[in-house]
C-alpha cells in the first residue's frame, strides 16, 4: 500500500515523531488577586463606611488568614515518618527556610494575628513607616527584624498598597538585612503601587484581595476602604 501524500504545507507524521517538545518550567506569578467568594464577601464589609471598628478588626484578621493560605501555597515540603494510631507512614511537612512575618506599622499590625494563626512558629519583625501626606514619600522611623532574617522567607504585611513608596522602602529594608525571599500580603492595591513594586523589586510576589481603580489626588486608593489604620484603631 502506498503511503498517502502529505498535505501541502503540513509535515508528515514521521516528521512530527522526530519533534522534541520542551515544556517551559512554570513561573511563579508576581501578582495574585484572590477572588474567592469568601474573601470578596468579607472585603465588601471592610469597604462599608458603616462597619464599626470591632468588626473591621475581625474582618481584617479573617481576610488576612485567607490571603496567607494563598501566599504560602508554594512553600517547600518534605516527607517525614509519622506514626499514626494504626501504622507508620510518610507525610509532608514544611521544609527549608522558616518564616519571618514583618508588619509595616501601624496598620500592618492588624494583619499579624491572621498570619500567626496559620504559621505560629514564625518570627516577627516590625518596620515603622509612614507616608508624608504632602510629598507622598515614605519616612522610616523604626525597624526591628529577627537576627536571622536572611535565613527566612519574609512575609511583609500592609493592608493598602497605594503609591507603593512605603512598601518599596520596607522591601529595601528587609533586603538590606539579608532577606532574599520576600512576599507581600495586602488587602487592597492600586495599579500604581503594583507597578512600583514590580518595577523596583521584580522578585517580590504580591498577594491581594482586590486591585482597585487607582489613586485620588491625595494618594488614597479608590474606591478603597478609607484609612485602614484609622479604621482599625478608631482614630482620625
Amino acid at each position: 500500500m502506498r503511503e498517502p501524500a502529505a498535505l501541502s504545507g503540513l509535515p508528515r507524521l514521521d516528521d512530527l515523531r522526530r519533534v522534541t517538545v520542551r515544556a517551559e518550567a512554570p513561573t511563579k506569578p508576581r501578582v495574585i488577586e484572590v477572588t474567592h467568594p469568601l474573601v470578596q464577601h468579607k472585603l465588601s464589609y471592610l469597604r462599608d463606611r458603616n462597619t464599626p471598628t470591632v468588626h473591621f478588626r475581625k474582618l481584617v484578621n479573617e481576610v488576612t488568614l485567607l490571603l496567607t493560605y494563598e501566599a504560602t501555597k508554594d512553600l517547600p515540603t518534605e516527607d517525614v515518618e509519622v506514626e499514626t494510631p494504626l501504622e507508620l507512614g510518610q507525610f509532608p511537612r514544611l521544609s527549608g527556610k522558616k518564616v519571618a512575618v514583618c508588619p509595616i506599622l501601624r496598620a500592618g499590625v492588624g494583619m499579624l494575628d491572621g498570619v500567626l494563626s496559620l504559621i505560629s512558629s514564625a518570627r516577627v519583625g516590625f518596620i515603622g513607616m509612614y507616608r508624608d501626606e504632602e510629598t507622598l514619600q515614605p519616612v522610616e522611623y523604626y525597624a526591628k527584624l529577627p537576627a536571622d532574617v536572611a535565613e527566612r522567607d519574609v512575609i511583609l504585611l500592609d493592608p493598602m498598597l497605594a503609591t507603593g513608596n512605603s512598601t518599596a522602602a520596607a522591601v529595601e529594608t528587609v533586603k538590606k538585612a539579608g532577606a532574599t525571599s520576600v512576599r507581600l500580603i495586602a488587602i487592597i492595591a492600586a495599579p500604581e503601587g503594583i507597578e512600583r513594586i514590580t518595577r523596583d523589586h521584580h522578585d517580590v510576589q504580591i498577594v491581594v484581595a482586590a486591585i482597585d481603580r487607582g489613586l485620588d489626588e491625595r494618594g488614597f486608593i479608590v474606591p478603597g476602604l478609607g484609612d485602614a489604620g484609622d479604621r482599625l484603631y478608631g482614630t482620625k
